[in-house]
């Protein structure tokens, strides 16, 4: 079991957040103005848990203020807040001004599947799927310096991907399973973009498709 952390200020929100992953939010509510200055104070984490429309899910990421952008005289923020660590909610805790529970910090799973392609190669053909992706969309492609240290959760925090997807990614145990799932989310977001592309072009000649 992995380490488990009392208490812990939770914000339970309409997204899921990624470990690396930075996103802005605007505090506004008295309960989360008091947790964020709490955690600004003791320069601590809260953890962002995903509100679905099917409930709050049991895992969520580790949060830490990177910055704060403008605050306002009625403690209202606007920050920004860097993913840290997937954990699991064991116990919700009731009796504190915001919410939070008892959690465990979640670890990868040790030891690779036998038989299955080597990480690296999975890697770095997670790599080029991304690099086609950010290119079509950016006409620029990373350089594999770039590419080199990025990781599962890496790459994907840089993708603006729905909740889902990106739950089921912060669940998965091991790098092995994630590379596998983002590898198949840029061939498929990649595809989906060309799609849309293709439509419009199609839209645009009013249905004939010109040859030449």
């Amino acid at each position: 079991m992995g380490e488990i952390v009392e208490r812990f200020p939770l914000f339970p929100l309409g997204i899921v957040l990624l470990p690396t992953e930075v996103v802005p939010l605007h505090i506004f509510e008295e309960r989360y103005k008091l947790m964020i200055r709490e955690c600004l104070d003791s320069e601590g984490e809260f953890g962002i848990i995903w509100l679905s429309g099917d409930g709050l899910r049991d895992v969520g990421c580790t949060a830490s203020v990177s910055q704060v952008l403008k605050e306002l005289e009625d403690g209202q923020m606007n920050i920004l807040v860097a993913g840290g660590r997937p954990f699991r909610l064991l116990r919700r805790i009731d009796d504190m001004a915001y919410p939070a529970g008892d959690v465990e910090m979640l670890e990868d799973a040790s030891g690779e599947d036998a038989g299955a392609a080597p990480l690296a190669e999975l890697t770095s053909e997670a790599h080029e799927r991304y690099a086609d992706l950010v290119e079509h969309v950016t006409d620029e492609r990373p350089s594999p310096d770039d590419l080199e240290h990025l990781d599962a959760y890496g790459m994907a925090a840089t993708i603006e991907f729905e909740a889902a997807p990106k739950q089921e990614l912060l669940e998965l145990r091991s790098e092995r399973e994630r590379l596998v799932q983002v590898r198949d989310l840029f061939v498929a977001t990649m595809k989906r973009i060309i799609d849309s592309e293709e439509a419009g072009e199609l839209a645009r000649s009013n249905g004939r498709i010109r040859f030449g």
